[in-house]
């Protein structure tokens, strides 16, 4: 998909969000090891920075009636990058994860849902947050509530997915969504 079909398919998530979002208020994203615009826990960081380099556990509560499917994902911006305009950092992008559940543990041991590209394009997986020294960087941890299975996409890790393909493939699907953020 070119730049401009990604901005599209983005701009589309983010019009179904502000319509939906309204009506669902109480759909809700927490960590048991992050807070909300807190600092990254050190034992959550890249190994380089002394961390285990394993995904965080979250936990959703309240998943809207008509939900077929979740889907999460962990971007960042970099400098530069604007958000609706650029294409961010892809962390993790997660999809195929059941309605009925409501948390995936710290490192999802049991590899609930199907697993993207890596921030590198090299593996499928979570990138951890590894920040240049001297930087603090946003990272933001956004679950989607899905009215339909994105059936578009495989049915099993793929490389192929990046940020631009799952966000297509969710555009016009989503019922609402819910978000955390913190630093590193």
């Amino acid at each position: 998909m070119n730049r401009h079909g990604g901005i599209c398919a983005i701009a589309s998530i983010c019009a179904s969000l502000a319509t939906a979002s309204v009506a669902q208020d109480s759909f809700t994203l927490s960590s048991a090891e992050i807070a909300d615009g807190g600092i990254l826990p050190a034992a959550l960081k890249c190994t380089r920075d002394g961390g285990d380099g394993v995904s965080p556990p979250l936990a959703w509560s309240d998943v809207p009636a008509g939900t077929e499917s979740l889907a999460v994902i962990m971007h960042h911006y970099p400098r530069g990058a604007v958000a609706g305009r650029d294409t961010p950092s892809q962390y993790w992008l997660l999809w195929n994860i059941p309605p009925n559940t409501s948390e995936l543990e710290r490192a999802n041991p049991a590899s609930i849902g199907d697993e993207g590209a890596d921030k590198d394009e090299r593996n499928t997986g979570y990138t951890p947050p590894c920040s240049p020294a001297g930087s603090v960087h946003e990272y933001t941890i956004t679950v989607f509530a899905l009215d339909a299975p994105l059936t578009s996409l495989p049915e099993n890790d793929d490389i192929s997915v990046d940020w631009e393909t799952l966000t297509a493939a969710m555009a016009g699907k989503v019922i609402t969504s819910s978000q955390i953020s913190f630093k590193n």
